[in-house]
């Protein structure tokens, strides 16, 4: 057997490949959109990939099947309770997919969604123990799935975790011990609360020390499943919707259109958003007046997608050579509306009148909150952070949920945002500033080094 997990670190994504060396024959579970990786394994190996798997309608990124059907010719296949507006093949509950002497086991482990299912994989077809257990969404490394997603479309998240609880103890902690796990995504992922950053487990390691599968009640396990969940980026909806539509498929190799500098401030004149891709500290210190920074460094697309609508137009702007980069990794979330790139080989950006991102440090918090009578602080972290401590007097919005809630700040107030280190402050500064604050500035270091140097204080 050929088994390989290909992990994307920048969405915490794991996907698989699953090959019988005896027929040549292999399938790919969980596939990002990008598909070269797993067709580059199936050159080398001489396989033929014959399906693609989806363990559910995932809601954080793109999924590749499209991809993988147009270059090969794979059948799709779900879980029987997905709907799809392309041809699938609905895979039943206790079904057997035979590559050969490799073995595949279906089973329905909805939960993290209705239609979610598990992958049991047999290296052969008659081995008491499984090699492992690919169970997308519905148990993590240290976590489970969080069921809330869904609530808001005709289940609620306590029925959901209902659900969870009967598939974990159904049909996953009935496997052996010596069972390995292999989740769809590891930690950072806002799909669960408190995933490891392991990338593989066993079934007995996950029933000794995960807490979600200890011995507890249905109603506690719900209760302890629904409870702290981070904010899920604003595109989560648009996604879970879009992997079961038809759409165009990526071309990976096919960079974005070069702009002029007239090109581009005629693009966000007409209502495109200026996406500048550098770190936050050379964003700073100039870049086009109204552009939003993420930088490639951090969770790009999972940033990318919750602080800029999934239906307007992108002009990038990034160091020269990234260009391809920042477009494939918008791609992974169904950001396909790229209308092109700053030229930076002629360093178009120079010259032209550019705007500066005013940062402070803790002394100059300590100088602004003693001296500033209308100050706004902002702290952009999730819950789980929030629940550690903040600065006093701060409004907590996670930075997932600004472009909601972006109207409970007041644009005229001198306003300081902080994250944890400095990142995200500065996607929520600059996003803050495109929108019209007047004064907007964030912590250099973060909670961090607020925290700290109170302590040492």
């Amino acid at each position: 057997m050929i088994f390989e997990q290909h992990y994307l670190d920048c969405l915490s994504q794991a996907s698989y490949f699953i090959g019988d060396e005896t027929t040549g024959r292999a399938i790919l579970v969980d596939p990002r959109r990008d598909i070269e990786p797993y067709l580059e394994t199936a050159s080398q190996h001489g396989m033929t990939i014959e399906m693609v798997i989806e363990t559910h309608l995932h809601a954080d990124f793109l999924s590749g099947h499209l991809e993988t059907a147009a270059a090969t010719g794979a059948t799709i296949a779900f879980g029987s309770k997905a709907e799809t507006e392309f041809e699938s093949r609905k895979l039943a509950h206790g079904e057997r997919i035979n590559l050969g002497e490799v073995e595949l086991e279906i089973r329905h482990t909805p939960g993290h969604t209705p239609e979610s299912i598990s992958v049991v994989v047999y290296e052969n077809a008659q081995d008491e123990v499984p090699y492992g257990v690919l169970t997308g969404d519905c148990l993590f490394i240290g976590d489970v799935g969080r069921p809330d997603l869904l609530s808001s479309v005709g289940v609620t998240s306590n029925e959901l975790a209902g659900q969870l609880y009967d598939s974990l103890h159904e049909q996953l902690m009935t496997l052996p011990d010596e069972t390995r796990l292999y989740p769809a995504h590891g930690a950072g992922s806002a799909c669960g609360k408190n995933l490891s950053s392991d990338t593989v487990s066993t079934i007995g390691c996950q029933r000794k020390d995960n807490y979600a599968v200890q011995p507890m009640s249905k109603d506690e396990f719900i209760e302890v499943v629904t409870a702290g969940q981070t904010a899920p980026p604003a595109y989560f909806s648009f996604e879970a919707v879009l992997n079961k539509q038809n759409h165009g498929v990526l071309d990976p190799t096919e960079a974005p259109s070069v702009l002029s500098l007239e090109d581009v401030l005629r693009h966000q004149a007409e209502g495109a958003v200026i996406l500048d891709t550098r770190e936050p500290p050379v964003f700073a210190q100039g870049h086009l007046p109204d552009s939003i920074n993420v930088g490639l460094s951090g969770r790009f697309s999972e940033f990318s997608g919750g602080i800029i609508s999934h239906d307007v137009p992108i002009v990038l702007v990034t160091e020269e050579g990234r260009e391809l980069e920042s477009r494939v990794r918008l791609a992974r979330i169904g950001f396909d509306n790229v209308v092109g790139a700053l030229d930076r080989s002629v360093s178009a950006i120079e010259g032209s009148t550019l705007s500066v991102m005013p940062r402070v440090d803790v002394e100059g918090l300590i100088q602004a909150r003693a001296s500033v009578e209308d100050l706004q602080l902002v702290d952009v972290r999730q819950p789980g952070e929030t629940a550690n401590g903040t600065v006093e007097g701060a409004i907590v919005i996670p930075l997932t949920q600004l472009n909601t809630r972006i109207e409970e700040l007041d644009m005229d107030r001198p306003t300081i945002v902080y994250c944890a280190g400095g990142f995200r402050s500065m996607i929520a500064a600059s996003r803050m500033k495109e929108a019209g604050f007047a004064d907007v500035s964030d912590l250099i270091g973060g909670y961090g080094a607020w925290s700290s140097q109170m302590v040492s204080a």
